[in-house]
């Protein structure tokens, strides 16, 4: 199917392009009405992703509602370890909860990791084809999963956490143990994806939010490696690397074979763009909490994103982190029609 609008496409590959394109991670869902009256139809959060037809309709409304240029799928991180055995749930308010960890030898011993991804991940498959096929070419759409890392926290450590000190520990106390736990998560989510683009996503991005917790050497040591072999099996689509705050590993980032660096809104972007080079595509990095403010100051603090660009064509436009689920609509909508209305050099 050819695509109306293959900008951020162009744009991760290198290619020349018109204007940035731009979207916003968790945009589909958190701030629409319309998302809210959806998820109110259902039990649950994990019903509204296991349903394909309402995942493929939220996933839709912010190309529909806010003009961006890419769809995400309305999915989570946290489909993977549960197709591995260790089920979540995902708790109104507190978010996920894990009845079981994963923290020993014999508590692995419950996962499971040879199985057929289409069996048991296959509602997130069917979401991307519904997707895929409403869209009708207008946006791409982008599928993604969790780094090894990020999923290996909510596995040891059961919840959402400042520090993920029971994660962290495992790296010192059982580093063995971590590196088998971290081979098989990789290996999962390598099909995982894989099967994502096989359903039609034309772009993947992979989500290390828990990198910045981890020094620079062990982040070298039990992150990049599994981000590594993600980045260079995914071979047909482009590859965005997010790894949230993990700003001194930034230029070890830039030499995995991905396409796109996501920044979050600490880092500098020229500062970036210096460590990482022009051989790479950048990300981001409007702070969310700009768009707390007038609709003036959205503009002002966008076109000042921008501009730090330097006219150089290799940039995706995002947010630093996720939207904020009490941000105004409206005011994303500033942010997006100042994108749009920016002439590139």
């Amino acid at each position: 199917m050819k695509l109306q609008n293959d900008l951020i496409l162009r744009a991760a590959k290198g290619e020349d392009i018109e204007r940035y394109p731009v979207w916003l991670m968790r945009q589909a869902g958190r701030i629409l009405p319309e998302y809210r009256a959806v998820r109110e139809s259902v039990s649950g959060f994990k019903e509204l992703v296991e349903t394909p037809a309402l995942a493929a309709e939220v996933t839709i409304q912010p190309v529909d509602i806010l003009g961006v240029d890419a769809a995400i799928i309305f999915s989570d991180i946290l489909v993977v370890p549960e197709a591995m055995n260790v089920p979540y749930q995902m708790i109104e308010k507190r978010g996920p909860w894990f009845e079981h960890t994963i923290r020993s030898e014999e508590e692995a011993k419950r996962l499971e990791f040879d199985f057929d991804i289409e069996d048991r991940l296959g509602y997130v498959l069917e979401a991307i084809k519904l997707t895929v096929k409403q869209l009708d070419g207008r946006v791409p759409v982008i599928g993604f999963a969790g780094a090894p890392w990020t999923i290996l926290c909510y596995m040891v450590e059961g919840h959402g956490s400042k520090t993920f000190s029971e994660a962290r520990k495992l790296l010192y106390t059982n580093p063995t143990l971590a590196h088998q736990l971290l081979q098989h998560v990789t290996d999962v989510t390598i099909a995982y994806l894989k099967a994502q683009v096989k359903a039609g996503a034309s772009m993947i991005q992979v989500f290390d939010s828990w990198a910045g917790i981890l020094g620079t050497e062990q982040y070298a040591t039990f992150s990049l490696p599994y981000l590594s072999q993600i980045a260079s099996a995914i071979e047909d689509v482009p590859v965005t690397l997010f790894s949230k705050g993990a700003i001194t590993s930034i230029p070890a980032l830039a030499k995995l074979d991905c396409n796109t660096i996501g920044l979050d809104w600490n880092m500098d972007v020229a500062a970036m763009r210096a460590l990482v080079g022009n051989s790479k595509t950048l990300q981001g990095n409007l702070d969310p909490c700009a768009l707390y403010g007038s609709h003036q100051s959205i503009e002002l603090e966008t076109i000042k994103m921008l501009n730090s660009f330097g006219n150089n064509q290799r940039h995706i436009v995002n947010l630093g982190h996720g939207v904020y689920p009490d941000v105004d609509p409206e005011k994303v909508k500033t942010f997006i029609k100042t994108v749009k209305s920016y002439e590139t050099k």
